[in-house]
């Protein structure tokens, strides 16, 4: 039995589950710490779809990869899971998950012009018009403009205005933190197409999460963390909130893209998911008590149009 727009469905899902992740892993990071929250989310997410892989293909770790696949997905691996995630990951601590996934809604025209200079992809007026209005949304959110009034009038002058101050509305380190995500995910997005090519996606997954789990744990080790992963295991809350991400994300919400692009045209399948900075700002507000205004939700509607022209 076919289901009509099982497609579109499967990425409204992605969007779904990829903003339980976010919320998840912020909440997670604000206990465990963000580093830590990497690590050990990349291991559950590596085992759920090792059992995934094992049910319906009856092998757990990955296997048949050429040298060429091995390469180019643990450098994606690298790429998008360590710098990425490490980046993204800090971002949820300092400036939450709301702002965070609108910075992120960059990813998919990044995505495309890294395609358009690695591997000689198409990229179009209307493309760089998406990009515009996707970043004159993510503007309106984190950019606000300061009024000072009125100088004083002065005897036989005319009193003048002061000039309007722009001022970012949240940290600025923050901000970097995000934008330092997304660029680390359109890379390891790019460099997976590279490297995957014929090879099953689920196993090229399995392949970039060793690489990104080796990674986090070479971090702990110059860092000398190693001391704070048994606390946080021990930390109830924040490791029902990791798992909760690490099903949530990694696991369903890259099976369900993977769906969503088999059964509908990818254009689409990356416009609705892409509704994630949207669909936040609700469990943004009731979870963690934010405060949302008229012209942050206007950006983030503009910010989810300008993705949406970018695949039309």
């Amino acid at each position: 039995m076919t289901i009509p727009y099982a497609g579109e469905l499967a990425a409204l899902l992605t969007a779904f589950f990829w903003t339980v992740t976010a919320i998840a892993f912020e909440s997670a990071g604000k206990k465990i710490g963000s580093l830590t929250v990497n690590l050990i989310r990349l291991f559950m997410a590596f085992v759920f779809i090792g059992a995934l892989s094992f049910i319906t293909r009856g092998q757990f770790f990955p296997a048949g990869a050429s040298l060429h696949n091995w390469i180019w997905l643990s450098v994606s691996g690298f790429v998008g899971f360590v710098l990425g995630d490490l980046f993204l990951f800090r971002a949820y601590v300092v400036v939450g998950a709301r702002v965070s996934m609108l910075i992120m809604s960059l990813s998919p025209p990044l995505a495309a012009v890294i395609g358009w200079l690695i591997l000689g992809e198409t990229l179009d007026a209307g493309s760089i018009a998406g990009m515009a209005i996707t970043l004159s949304g993510i503007a309106m959110v984190i950019i606000k403009r300061e009024r000072n009034g009125v100088v004083e009038k002065t005897p036989g002058t005319s009193p003048k205005k002061r000039r309007n101050n722009y001022k970012f509305s949240y940290p600025v380190a923050g901000i970097l933190l995000a934008l330092g995500g997304a660029a680390g995910q359109a890379t390891g997005l790019v460099l997976s197409k590279y490297g995957m090519e014929d090879y099953n996606p689920f196993q090229a997954n399995q392949i970039r999460m060793i690489t990104g789990f080796f990674g986090f744990a070479l971090i702990f080790s110059m860092l000398k963390r190693w001391n704070r992963l048994i606390p946080a295991l021990r930390n109830r809350s924040g490791m029902s909130w990791l798992t909760l991400g690490a099903f949530f994300g990694p696991f369903l919400g890259a099976s369900f893209s993977l769906v969503a692009v088999k059964y509908t045209a990818s254009g689409i399948a990356a416009t609705i998911m892409s509704l994630v900075p949207v669909l936040i700002i609700l469990p943004a507000v009731v979870i963690f008590r934010e405060k949302v205004t008229p012209v942050e939700i206007a950006g983030a509607f503009l910010a989810f149009l300008g993705v949406a022209m970018f695949f039309m």
